[in-house]
């Protein structure tokens, strides 16, 4: 019996030093994130920092519902919700109806961060929208290897692209910091997992919304 005490006592030392630990790892997170936010970090057109580093359409609404779209070039969900809702979400953005913003994340490894620079470098062209289209309508299996610079360089002519300038900033991989600063920003916003949508600030209902046209344009509409 007298042998039994240390290890009890041991057990519930652990115990206390396991909960202290991961109190601290938690208090931490926040400045882990922050501490991966690049500020010097080369930003592509139209993005805001204040939007979590989001490519932003018709920022300058007001009274508009906001639609922020957290996403992963290589997620197959994602794809089913382009082709679902992205035609209505474009509609809104060309009569400015709403102010839509895109987070590009890069959850599923290196082609994901491959391909959100890639949709940065189509942003400084201003064809961000067609690029985005084009990506989801050649998305490969994750990471097979199909989505080389080369390709994704490629891929710009489907959206009318065709500068030196787009197929450099693609292979030099120009905006990788930007990348990470997109990631940081999901994390921080408790995304972990794509597609997610908010509409003003409110996460709308993944099994309801997503992948209904009329529910999901309700949810647009209500705000």
């Amino acid at each position: 019996m007298a042998n039994q005490k240390p290890g009890k006592d041991n057990f519930t030392r652990n115990i206390v030093i396991a909960v202290v630990v991961g109190v601290l790892l938690i208090m931490l997170v926040p400045t882990l994130l922050s501490k991966q936010t690049d500020t010097s970090a080369k930003v592509p057109a139209s993005v805001s920092a204040d939007r979590g580093y989001g490519i932003v359409f018709n920022e300058e609404l007001t009274g508009v519902p906001v639609i922020e779209i957290y996403e992963d070039f290589q997620c197959p969900v994602c794809a089913q919700f382009e082709q679902l809702q992205g035609d209505y979400i474009e509609s809104l953005i060309t009569a400015k109806k709403a102010t839509v913003v895109y987070h590009t994340l890069s959850f599923l490894g290196p082609e994901s961060v491959n391909a959100a620079n890639a949709a940065a470098c189509s942003a400084d062209e201003g064809k961000f929208l067609g690029y985005h289209r084009a990506l989801y309508a050649n998305q490969p299996a994750e990471n097979t290897g199909v989505w080389s610079n080369d390709v994704l360089g490629i891929l710009g002519q489907a959206a009318g692209i065709t500068s030196k300038s787009f197929t450099s900033c693609v292979n030099n991989m120009d905006y990788q910091g930007w990348v990470s600063n997109a990631a940081a920003a999901g994390a921080k916003a408790n995304v972990n997992s794509t597609p997610t949508v908010f509409i003003n600030g409110k996460e709308i209902n993944r099994q309801n919304e997503y992948f209904n046209a009329d529910k999901f344009k309700a949810a647009v509409e209500r705000g």
